[in-house]
C-alpha cells in the first residue's frame, strides 16, 4: 500500500504513542517539525510524530494555482465550498497512516490526530469518523469543513478535543472555529477552547498549551 510522504520525529528510541500532524494549505510536513523540541515533553514520553505531506493540486481560491493542498477550496466566504470528494480522500490518506501506526504496535488510544487550518478540517473528519477509540483530537486554526456531511462514529464520543484558534486570524476568522464548538456539542462531544492574541499562526503560549494537553492525553 502506498503511504503520503511524511516527515518523523521520535522523542525516545521506544515509542509507545503517536502524533499525526496535519499542516494548512500551501505548507508542508516540514512545517511543524520544529516544534517538537518547544514542547518540552519530559523525557519518559515516548511518542511518534509524523507530520504528512499534502498532495499538490490545483486551488481554484488562488487562481488555480498548484500547490501542496489537503482539498480544492472554491470560496473563502463562511461557507467555505470545498471539494469533498478531495477531502475524504485525505482523511482516507490519514486513516490509512492511523492503521499502520497500530500495526507498528501503537494502540489506538495512544494515537492523536491534529491539524492546522485545513489539516485541522481533515482532522475533524478523519477523527470523529474513525472506527477505534483515539487518544485526542487536536484542532488550529481552523473549521469544521464537513460538519453538515459527516456521519461520525459513536467509538470516539468522547475523544478528547482541544481547539486552538488566534482572535485576530483573517484567514479562518475565529467565528468559525467557535462555529465548530457548537456542532461539536450537538453531536454531543465536550471540549477545551483556548484563543490568542494572534492571526493565522502559532502563539508561544499556544505551544506550552498544547504541551500540557499532550501530557494530559497521553499520561
Amino acid at each position: 500500500m502506498s503511504y503520503l510522504n511524511c516527515e518523523t520525529v521520535e522523542t525516545k528510541s521506544t515509542v509507545d504513542a503517536a502524533v499525526i500532524w496535519l499542516h494548512g494549505l500551501g505548507a508542508s510536513g516540514h512545517d511543524f517539525v520544529p516544534i517538537v523540541p518547544q514542547l518540552q515533553l519530559p523525557e519518559n514520553l515516548g511518542i511518534r510524530f509524523i507530520f504528512p505531506h499534502a498532495p499538490s493540486i490545483p486551488v481554484t481560491i488562488n487562481n488555480g494555482m498548484v500547490m501542496p493542498a489537503w482539498y480544492d477550496i472554491l470560496s473563502t466566504d463562511m461557507k467555505r465550498e470545498i471539494d469533498t470528494v478531495q477531502i475524504m480522500a485525505s482523511s482516507d490518506a490519514v486513516t490509512a497512516l492511523i492503521e499502520r501506526e497500530i500495526s507498528k504496535g501503537i494502540s489506538s488510544k495512544r494515537i492523536v490526530l491534529a491539524g492546522f487550518s485545513q489539516g485541522g478540517a481533515v482532522a475533524y473528519q478523519t477523527a470523529l469518523c474513525y472506527n477505534k477509540p483515539l487518544a485526542g483530537l487536536m484542532a488550529m486554526s481552523t473549521y469544521f469543513a464537513t460538519q453538515e456531511s459527516i456521519v461520525p462514529s459513536n467509538v470516539n464520543k468522547s475523544i478528547p478535543i482541544h481547539i486552538f484558534h488566534g482572535k485576530y486570524d483573517p484567514v479562518v476568522p475565529e467565528i468559525m472555529g467557535k462555529n465548530a464548538i457548537e456542532i461539536l456539542k450537538l453531536l454531543g462531544h465536550d471540549l477545551e477552547y483556548k484563543s490568542y492574541p494572534m492571526e493565522h499562526e502559532v502563539h508561544p503560549q499556544e505551544i506550552q498549551d498544547i504541551s500540557e494537553w499532550l501530557q494530559k492525553v497521553l499520561r
